[in-house]
């Protein structure tokens, strides 16, 4: 007899055999987690529904994270459960990404008794309190007789207009209680569609432009999406930059490609965005990073032309007041753009200059030291497979990927524009768990890695054999290159005593390696790739090359100059 049964023979079920039938239902295969006894009705669940791989995580950060990799890479949401209190707050962060990315998610949590509810309890915390600012929606279930009925509204709300997170709190009396099951159904993705007239009043627009540009972003892409667009951008010639960490938008080696509006912005790429007499905004809503702390463009009318296409109509308008706005999700408007009939490009001197300078700006340069990335990132760009998933948290390091790697389709860039350290790891294993045949690199820092470090333990208990480059220069280098900006010679809560990076990996069974001069990366990568086993390689760079572009020293210099005046 199950300790479930109770000897009772009936068809009810317990609330966490709901639960996790309404996940199977609408498609879940991964569940990523970390064990709670607030859920222990759920987690029985799941063993007797093998279908839905339970991936557990050390952290509730780390599992939350993986849930919105895994939630861009299918398009379908991610889900992460958590237990209360401590395991909530921890995923919080998580949350945040995808509220910033526009990724569906949805949180479940283990919940204190319906009972003890306004006690302050043990780990007792108001979700609709805490996460009301950080979600798209929050709800608890606190009548097992509508558990289905709630996921099926979790599902909708994350992939509905602007997709984001939900997070549901889940009592555990409740999951243990028995009802009768309801009849399930699986949640649909609803688009809005362009109308006609919006669709001809943007063709007369590209028809009286001279120097047009399009902006792609935001979350709710995928491959077909991204195919449809590359295909309106080749007939009609138009250069076409991403907002910040969104460059699988377009293939970065198309023609029509000029770059991305991240840190540290091109600036010839500022220089035509204000130049541009028609901007095409699809997907992104603009935000400060993308639009340099909001300078590139004027509040609340621009002085360019504006186009804004938004999935999310509360998104049209709010800061900026374009000429034209176009509720509609991505997939269908891609899908029209592509069957628009072209405009005779008169700007394509425009375009191919735009391209020209991307090039430009993305050569790699020399750093001081015995590595460097230069020819690190231009062997990368030659050997990596096109359907490479590369993955970076924040930091420095990361700009080595973001700037001067090249991404050439939908899905290969796993990167928070939230700027939050720590989550190339687990989005590297969520991917490599999703995607078992295709490449996956993380680009991490001393200090980005050891945010979530714990999970490459994750990586081997589940066989994800993921390849981590940890860029060690024994400091927070974005921290310590703004002190010296600011505050020259002036070190303070900035260094860092790491750990063998290489023997870290080796202690969980992993394959570690060391790189300390440029010749050893090629061998050390091809090692990893061989390995059959979750990797780290350890790159030592110099500390004075703190970041691709500036040295510590000259940061220093400069900042000491500037105050002799």
């Amino acid at each position: 007899m199950s300790p479930k049964d109770n000897g009772v023979k009936d068809n009810l079920k317990t609330g966490g055999e709901i639960l996790v039938e309404s996940l199977r239902v609408n498609g879940v295969d991964k569940v990523f987690c970390v064990p709670g006894e607030s859920y222990l009705a759920a987690l029985d669940a799941f063993h007797d529904v093998p279908e839905i791989q339970l991936v557990v995580c050390r952290q509730e950060s780390g599992a939350a994270m993986m849930a919105d990799a895994h939630a861009r890479l299918t398009g379908r949401p991610g889900i992460c459960f958590v237990t209360r209190g401590p395991g909530a707050t921890n995923a919080s962060g998580g949350i945040h990404i995808a509220m910033q990315d526009s990724t569906p998610l949805i949180l479940l949590i283990g919940q204190i008794a319906r009972d003890h509810t306004e006690r302050e309890a043990f780990q007792e915390v108001d979700y609709r309190r805490m996460f009301g600012p950080l979600s798209k929606w929050v709800g608890q279930i606190d009548d097992e007789t509508r558990v289905a009925e709630y996921v099926s509204h979790a599902f909708h709300r994350a992939q509905a207009g602007r997709p984001g997170p939900v997070v549901l709190a889940l009592p555990e009396d409740m999951l243990r209680a028995r009802t009768a099951p309801v009849e399930l159904s699986p949640a649909v993705e609803v688009q809005a569609h362009p109308g006609e007239a919006d669709m001809e009043r943007l063709r007369g627009l590209l028809e009286k432009a001279e120097r047009p540009l399009a902006i792609l972003g935001g979350g709710g892409w995928n491959d077909q999406a991204c195919q449809d667009f590359q295909a309106f951008a080749e007939a009609n010639e138009i250069p076409t930059c991403v907002t910040f960490r969104c460059q699988d938008r377009l293939d970065n080696t198309h023609p029509s490609y000029c770059g991305d509006l991240g840190v540290g912005q091109n600036p010839k790429l500022q220089a035509r965005v204000r130049d541009a007499d028609l901007l095409v905004v699809i997907g992104t809503r603009l935000g400060e990073m993308s639009t340099g702390g909001y300078t590139l463009i004027d509040i609340p009318k621009p002085k360019q032309t504006m186009v804004h296409v938004h999935q999310g109509a509360e998104e049209l308008g709010w800061v900026y007041q374009p000429d034209l706005a176009i509720n509609a999700g991505l997939k269908n408007f891609a899908a029209a753009l592509k069957s628009m009939t072209p405009v005779k490009a008169s700007w394509s001197a425009w375009t191919k200059t735009a391209r020209d300078d991307y090039l430009t700006w993305t050569r790699p340069p020399e750093i001081p030291g015995d590595v460097q990335m230069a020819p690190i990132m231009d062997w990368l760009n030659e050997n990596l497979e096109p359907d490479t998933i590369v993955c970076n948290g924040a930091g420095n390091f990361s700009s080595w990927a973001n700037r001067f790697y090249r991404y050439r389709g939908y899905g290969t860039i796993l990167a928070p524009t939230s700027g939050t350290m720590g989550f190339g790891l687990p989005a590297a294993v969520a991917a490599k768990l999703t995607y078992p045949d295709r490449t996956v690199v993380a680009f991490t820092g001393d200090g980005d890695f050891l945010m979530t470090g714990q999970e490459f333990g994750t990586a081997v208990q589940h066989g994800a054999n993921i390849i981590i480059l940890v860029g060690n220069n024994s400091m927070y280098g974005t921290i310590r290159m703004h002190q010296e900006r600011d505050y020259p010679g002036r070190i303070s809560g900035t260094e860092l005593v790491n750990p063998d990076f290489a023997a870290y990996a080796e202690s969980f069974g992993g394959f570690g390696a060391i790189v300390e001069k440029t010749e050893d990366f090629a061998p050390a990568f091809e090692a990893a790739r061989q390995a059959g086993k979750p990797a780290v390689i350890e790159i030592r760079i110099d500390p004075d090359a703190v970041s691709p572009m500036a040295t510590l020293s000259g940061l220093r210099q400069a900042a000491f100059d500037k105050a002799k005046g």
